[in-house]
């Protein structure tokens, strides 16, 4: 058996969905999962069908080449993929660990529906932790004059190891607005969710102050907005007076770790769909 998923978007009209099944069915498919959104508000239709198949001759290029004339007669924004075909993901940190840590935890222990081929970075301190693992650590200095060297390199290494989804797990580098539109759509953010009330320097500390009762983490697409992508997942975890700053920062540790991997797990099972600036997320 061969497990596909089929994710779709397009205007809302009649017949949609008998299309769809209708396809499958002629195809030998049998439907494991399905899941759709109707926009009323904006008049689009958004799939998600999982579905498998005995038959030798459906492989993906043949149900791809197949399903082209029906998508059109619907203008459909569609995908489909063999979900034996695991994405590949870079992840970019910086100096703090946790949401590396947690990725490659997941990894390791097969919860994780991809691949993590590379880690990269511009410090060295968390090559152990990578290696550790047997994930190759590529250590690339960011400086005002040498950004966009640093960036062309990384676009190389994308390219080198066919990379699917870039995931910045606490990297501390503003990319470029170009950058930003070269991994349009597969490039996921996580930051703490006190933004924009709480911006720059020890922005827990400032929240403290303020006597905040939730912490939380917001993960997102890139975009050149910077921290204003589609968000995926967010996470929240309630506190009180009691909560020390450091208390604060280790809570928003956890909400980042956790939306980040959920993000980034739904994002590799086709759950996550682009609606302009937001998404709907089949989860």
């Amino acid at each position: 058996m061969t497990d596909f998923v089929l994710t779709l978007s397009c205007p809302g009209r009649p017949g949609i969905l008998h299309a769809v099944t209708s396809f499958l069915l002629g195809h030998g498919c049998d439907i494991t999962e399905h899941q759709q959104f109707d926009d009323t508000d904006q008049g689009t239709v958004f799939l998600r069908t999982g579905f498998t198949t005995a038959a030798p001759e459906s492989t993906v290029d043949s149900l791809r080449e197949a399903f082209t004339p029906v998508a059109a007669s619907f203008a459909m924004d569609w995908r489909l993929r063999n979900t034996a075909v695991r994405p590949r993901i870079l992840v970019m940190v910086s100096k703090f660990d946790h949401c590396l840590a947690e990725l490659l935890y997941q990894w390791r222990s097969a919860a994780l529906d991809a691949e993590i081929v590379l880690v990269v970075s511009n410090h060295p301190d968390l090559r152990p932790l990578a290696t550790a693992e047997g994930v190759p650590y590529v250590h690339i200095p960011v400086t005002a004059g040498t950004k966009p060297q640093a960036e062309s390199r990384l676009l190389s290494l994308v390219d080198e190891h066919r990379i699917d989804l870039v995931v910045l797990a606490r990297y501390m580098q503003v990319l470029s607005d170009d950058l930003c539109k070269r991994l349009e759509g597969r490039a996921i953010n996580i930051h703490h969710s006190f933004l924009p009330s709480f911006a720059g320097a020890k922005p827990y500390h400032q929240a403290h102050r303020r006597g905040v009762k939730l912490v939380g983490a917001t993960a997102h697409y890139v975009t050149a907005d910077l921290d204003e992508g589609p968000i995926i997942e967010q996470e929240i975890i309630r506190v009180d007076h009691r909560a020390a700053p450091t208390r604060l920062v280790t809570v928003g540790r956890d909400a980042e770790r956790l939306a980040l991997t959920r993000a980034v797990n739904w994002h590799c099972q086709d759950r996550v769909l682009l609606d302009g600036n937001r998404t709907v997320v089949f989860d």
